[in-house]
C-alpha cells in the first residue's frame, strides 16, 4: 500500500480502484466493469451517486462487508449515467433506492435476499 493510500485511509477516505481495474475499464464496456467490481464483494451495500444530473459518468462505492459507517469505502467511476447504473445494479440481483434522510442525494444499494434451496 502506498503512503498515499495509508494517509487516505488513516482519515477515513476512500482510495483509488486498482491500477489493474483502471487499465480493464478502457478495454471492457461499464457493465463488464460493474460486474468485475461486484464480483469482488456481492454481499457488501453499495451506493452511487454522479457530480451533476444526466453526468456520463457515475461514482459507484462499496462499505466493506459488516462494515461501520467510519470504516473506508472503495469507490470507483464508471462511464455510465445514474438511471442505467440504476437499472443495471437492479440486474445485478440488488435493491436499489434513496435513503431515508431527503438531504443526502446519493442512491443506496444493497443485495436482495437468495431463496435457500
Amino acid at each position: 500500500m502506498s503512503l498515499a493510500n495509508k494517509i487516505l485511509s488513516s482519515l477515513g477516505l476512500s482510495t483509488p480502484a486498482d491500477p489493474a481495474d483502471a487499465a480493464a475499464d478502457t478495454e471492457d464496456g461499464p457493465d463488464a466493469v460493474l460486474a468485475r467490481f461486484i464480483s469482488k464483494s456481492p454481499a457488501s451495500k453499495y451506493t452511487f451517486d454522479s457530480a451533476q444530473r444526466d453526468a456520463p459518468q457515475s461514482e459507484l462505492c462499496r462499505a466493506p462487508e459488516g462494515a461501520r459507517q467510519q470504516q473506508q469505502k472503495e469507490c470507483i467511476t464508471i462511464q455510465m449515467q445514474s438511471r442505467r447504473l440504476f437499472q443495471a445494479m437492479q440486474d445485478q440481483g440488488f435493491f436499489c433506492a434513496l435513503p431515508i434522510d431527503p438531504k443526502q442525494t446519493h442512491i443506496e444499494c444493497t443485495p436482495k435476499p437468495r431463496p435457500q434451496p
